[in-house]
């Protein structure tokens, strides 16, 4: 049969698994090779903490896949995609979580197609901060669903503002239900924030999620931190939680610092007539500039 010219991208190379990944294909049907999948994940639960992290720029994605980040999020716009699919690209062997916004979707109808879309877009599983009903819709579907609990800043306004939560009993059993609300549903993570540390370690031995901690001790299953925090991308104050390995705000500072005076020192060469010199210009030929001024003044003598 002829071939049109569109054929479907080659399988994954049978030795991926001597660079430490493994052959799959994505929910959107595309062939891929990835550090984890989902059941590497589950099976890894209770016997090591991971690494994740959330980059915003490709820069930052190509650094997390080449220091061997285990684990990556990216925020996902359904209706914008094009940043989370240029994150996804640039490091496209790692295992990565679509998160999709909150306020982005507003019936279970809308949450499968947004994590449908997710998936075509390149995605390994979504993360929401919707409650059950939406999150068993997707479940149901067959997209992998990561749920938040404990500190959800977005819906902070019911637990007290940006602050710790769980640090009493009532709370603890609150968000341990919750946790577990989302078990049920279908979930299979949750990322847990800024709660007490020997709470999350107590609850992640009681559950079948895979826990992400954010704020919340080493007693989850992965360890997460914001890019921006790990390289110290803006300028104090930090979250408590977080620990900056660079200062990429002071050498971004200090970069503007010297654009400044870069574009003065021009400046002042354009107006003392120190540039353009004699090695940023092109010479006429001899003879040149005689014959434009004739040609040029013949015409106007006629």
């Amino acid at each position: 049969m002829k071939s049109d010219g569109n054929q479907s991208s080659a399988l994954p190379p049978r030795d991926a698994h001597k660079r430490g990944l493994h052959r799959t294909m994505t929910l959107g049907g595309a062939y891929a090779t990835r550090n984890y999948t989902i059941k590497h994940l589950q099976d890894l639960k209770g016997k090591a903490v991971l690494t994740e992290t959330m980059p915003f720029t490709t820069d930052e994605a190509v650094a997390a896949e080449e220091a061997g980040i285990d684990t990556l999020k990216v925020k996902f716009d359904p209706g914008n995609p094009a940043g989370a699919i240029a994150i996804r690209n640039a490091a496209p062997n790692t295992f990565m979580t679509f998160c999709i916004g909150l306020t982005k979707i507003a019936t279970a109808a809308e949450a499968v197609r947004a994590g449908y879309d997710a998936m075509e877009a390149g995605a390994d599983g979504i993360m929401c901060q919707w409650g059950p009903e939406f999150i068993r819709a997707v479940s149901d579907a067959g997209i992998p669903v990561e749920a938040h609990a404990g500190l959800v800043p977005r819906l902070s306004t019911w637990t007290g503002g940006l602050k710790a939560v769980g640090k009493t009993i009532e709370q603890a059993i609150w968000i341990f239900e919750q946790i577990q609300s989302f078990e049920a549903a279908g979930a299979w993570a949750v990322e847990v924030e800024v709660v007490p540390a020997e709470l999350l370690a107590q609850i992640s031995s009681r559950t079948r999620l895979v826990t992400s901690s954010i704020g919340a001790g080493s007693g989850g299953d992965i360890q997460f931190m914001f890019a921006e925090d790990i390289l110290g991308n803006h300028a104090p104050p930090y979250p408590r939680h977080t620990k900056q390995y660079r200062d990429l705000y002071k050498m971004e500072q200090a970069m503007q610092v010297e654009r400044v005076e870069g574009f003065r020192d021009y400046i002042d060469d354009v107006k003392g007539g120190r540039f353009p010199g004699p090695e940023h210009i092109v010479k006429a030929p001899k003879g040149l500039i005689d014959q434009f001024l004739a040609a040029v003044d013949g015409d106007q003598r006629d």
